[in-house]
């Protein structure tokens, strides 16, 4: 059974900084591309950014060269740092991995506000 479950979302301020786990199980982790999405209610998800098993990675435009995502294979946990956030980027914030199956998280919330 695939699970994946985010962790560390939570409230900031505008400039601020928050950095998000995946932890999955019944993968082979190391195999699988792995990304992160953001959804805001009424919006359709939007990827944030992708790595492949090899490593190589890419990003929305609108949050380049902010957000570095990165996998730890060992640990089969997925990462987002995310550094200088927006109001805009205020989303629910789920992992994704492609298996057979499109697969998600459940999300954790992230609120950028003063």
């Amino acid at each position: 059974q695939v699970q994946l479950v985010e962790s560390g979302g939570g409230l900031v301020q505008p400039g601020g900084s928050l950095r998000l786990s995946c932890a999955a199980s019944g993968i082979i982790f190391s195999r699988l591309a792995l990304g992160w999405y953001r959804q805001t209610p009424g919006n359709q998800r939007e990827l944030v950014a992708a790595i492949t098993s090899g490593g190589s990675t890419n990003y929305a435009d609108s949050v380049k060269g902010r957000f570095t995502i990165s996998r730890d294979n060992a640990k089969n946990t997925l990462y987002l740092q995310m550094n200088g956030l927006k109001p805009d980027d205020t989303a629910v914030y789920s992992c994704w991995t492609h298996w057979g199956y499109n697969y998600w998280g459940q999300g954790t919330q992230v609120t950028v506000s003063s």
